[in-house]
């Protein structure tokens, strides 16, 4: 009697069970397409909505997962407690002999252990989304898949297809079977399973970023539109979807009026500092079309990546770096020019007595080591290795040395010109036989523009070991030198009076150099064991005497300075003095006498 109940309570908890079997509702709605599909009756236009149907519903179940990944990890040792009953009845219903009641467990046992090695596949795979990268979690894939393929093949040891061919009829078998088909419809369903974990490698890549930037909720909104769907299907073949097309517009909008927000923000923060805020106007001005570009890199580099799935690539990331690198170093030197034109132009203005060739080699200075390390790190990010670059120096470094010997004497001459203030830009000089005005001294070479308006360039190693004739150098005095011609018919007393009155004219002229001019001159030298007239290059000798008798005519010398050093005005004091002479020897009878030769014929009685 105690055999008989109990074997009444196995059967009817067994058959209770069997009634309470459930899925997830997308394996009970799979099971259902899969068994629609292997219907010989099926038509083909049936078979491509049905097929079309899996696809949208394997699609929602990855955004829902996705969606829900964390409760969807903590979903573990699924189907324990299902298989764990299931093994009691089996044991039971195997003390009792029930062979189809044995099998329709058993089956349904292999349902669940299947759906389990699913699930964990799934979790395996979702967990090394957070610790791989593109390529890492490809391999994790088929790691897993592999895996469960092994789990899924020594479930399928037993062939149940003699079992679907019998014809009895009760439950049991009836429930058997539909176990059975149920079982081969699962088997179908995990080899979609893994088809589509394939076809949405990207896309979990992709919506697991989503998730991390908490984008996953305004994905699956947008997703969940009919038009969405089928326009996504539309542009899969692009490697695009509806998501993508909308960051990618709002990457667009956001760069365009975050730059303008970032250009304000700046000028404002400079403006607060008061040490740059007298910069910041050219600062911003000569960094303005730089740093739109940089933007537009930004945007590009975003968009870029949202196309690819949020994945970065190796050799775009590497681009892009070198690009910025190249944008930010061409900004410093747009920074350090902007600081220094303002820099000059308050020089200019104040009239300080700082020599421009050294704010210029200073400045080209800084733009070399500005572009050395833009150099050196964007070599650094293109994979070449610095420190063998940096050890070789080492080795060619003598080599390196002679090459460049004729550019270190260059740049040593460059240095030597500036300490030792020989001459500086604009002045006139004279050396290795050329003249001109300086226009620059370079880092190489000093460059000269003659009288005829050609432009000499001289290596700065020649110019510091030639003797340097500088005619700017001097604050007073251009010299004036005549020798002027008198006949020999002149009388000695008018040449005695016009020689002083060209001395007293050339002391009282207005444009000539004299003693006295030296006391109202504030010297600007150091006090040095030097001249300081000599120093300050101040001539204001003054000479006006008979000087000799020549084969055609007596020479008055006249030797004096002007004031100014300009030449135009050298010219027009000159011309006045001269001017002056004529009328002085009017005055006291005097003639220019010209080159000439007298021949006296003496006339003899023979």
């Amino acid at each position: 009697m105690m055999k008989k109940f109990l074997f009444l309570s196995v059967f009817f908890a067994s058959f209770l069970f069997a009634a309470e079997i459930k899925y997830s509702p997308l394996i009970d709605q799979q099971i259902l397409l899969v068994q629609k599909i292997n219907d010989a009756n099926i038509s083909k236009n049936d078979l491509k909505s049905i097929l079309h149907e899996q696809k949208l519903l394997y699609v929602e179940a990855l955004e829902y997962i996705m969606s829900n990944k964390k409760e969807y990890l903590q979903e573990i040792n699924l189907y324990d407690s299902e298989i764990f009953a299931l093994e009691k009845i089996i044991k039971i219903n195997k003390r009792y002999d029930n062979t189809y009641a044995i099998l329709r467990d058993e089956v349904q046992k292999k349902s669940y252990q299947l759906l389990r090695s699913q699930n964990m596949m799934i979790q395996n795979i979702l967990l090394s989304l957070d610790y791989t990268d593109s390529e890492s979690f490809s391999e994790e894939i088929n790691k897993y898949i592999v895996k469960n393929q092994e789990e899924v093949q020594a479930l399928q040891s037993v062939d149940y297809s003699p079992v679907l061919a019998l014809t009895e009829e009760f439950d049991t078998l009836t429930q058997a079977k539909e176990n059975i088909r149920d079982f081969y419809a699962l088997v179908d369903i995990n080899v979609d399973v893994i088809n589509n974990i394939y076809l949405f490698e990207k896309k979990m890549y992709r919506l697991n970023k989503y998730s991390k930037y908490n984008l996953i909720g305004t994905v699956v909104y947008i997703n969940k539109f009919k038009y969405a769907k089928d326009i996504n299907f539309m542009l899969e073949n692009y490697g695009l979807s509806i998501t993508k097309i909308v960051f990618i517009l709002a990457v667009i909008i956001g760069v365009f009026l975050i730059r303008f927000f970032i250009y304000t923000l700046l000028y404002r923060y400079f403006q607060g500092i008061v040490s740059i805020a007298k910069y910041s106007n050219a600062i911003l001005k000569s960094v303005k079309k730089a740093l739109h570009l940089l933007f537009v890199l930004v945007g590009i580099n975003l968009i870029l990546f949202i196309y690819n799935d949020f994945i970065s690539v190796d050799s775009i990331c590497r681009f892009f770096n070198i690009a910025y690198i190249f944008v930010a170093t061409f900004i410093f030197y747009r920074i350090i020019s902007a600081i220094a034109t303002v820099k000059i132009d308050e020089i200019e203005s104040e009239n300080k007595n700082i020599k421009r060739e050294i704010i210029n080699i200073s400045l080209k200075i800084a733009y070399v080591v500005i572009f050395i390390i833009g150099f050196l790190i964007i070599l650094h990010l293109g994979g070449i290795d610095l420190t063998a670059i940096l050890s070789g120096l080492g080795i060619g470094g003598l080599a390196v040395a002679l090459a460049a010997k004729d550019s270190l004497a260059n740049f040593f001459g460059t240095l030597s010109i500036i300490l030792s203030d020989t001459f500086s830009q604009g002045d006139w000089i004279e050396v290795d036989k050329q003249e001109g005005v300086v226009v620059e001294i370079g880092l190489r070479v000093t460059t000269l523009r003659t009288f005829d308006n050609a432009l000499i360039a001289i290596p700065n190693a020649t110019v510091a070991n030639q003797d340097v004739k500088n005619w700017s150098k001097r604050e007073i005095g251009r010299r004036i030198k005549m020798n002027i011609g008198i006949k020999y018919s002149s009388k000695s007393h008018n040449i005695k009076n016009a020689v002083e009155d060209i001395r007293e004219m050339l002391c009282k002229h207005p444009g000539i150099a004299t003693q006295n001019i030296t006391q109202d001159y504030i010297f600007r030298t150091k006090t040095r064991l030097i001249s300081k007239e000599d120093a300050a290059g101040i001539k204001n000798i003054l000479l006006v005497y008979l000087d000799e008798f020549t084969p055609s005519n007596m020479t008055i010398l006249i030797y004096c300075f002007s004031k100014s050093v300009v030449w135009e005005d050298w010219l027009e004091t000159k011309e006045d003095v001269m001017h002056k002479i004529m009328e002085i020897f009017e005055k006291n009878s005097l003639e220019f006498a010209l080159p000439s030769l007298s021949v006296y014929q003496e006339n003899r009685e023979k």
